[in-house]
């Protein structure tokens, strides 16, 4: 859908993806799905609380997230970091 949009699981990403990275990515979604690239001003509020919603739901998704062959103590260590 959107090329700029990157994998944020491992093995993808070595790491946690970080918050910024998460935001980054609920705000390419948005502007994509909106066709918006900055939204004019009396849709600047709904633009900001759907990227707060896509990346709320994207870090619920990447805690939930068990990836095969890690094994529970992937997903158990990303919740408890």
């Amino acid at each position: 859908m959107c090329r700029s949009i990157k994998t944020l699981r491992p093995p993808a990403l070595s790491e946690e993806a970080t918050e910024e990275e998460i935001r980054a990515a609920a705000l390419q979604y948005v502007r994509k799905v909106s066709g918006f690239r900055v939204p004019a001003a009396h849709n600047r509020e709904v633009f900001d609380r759907a990227v707060d919603a896509i990346a709320e739901a994207t870090a619920g998704l990447l805690d939930g997230l068990e990836v095969r062959g890690a094994g529970a103590a992937t997903a158990e260590a990303r919740r408890a970091g």
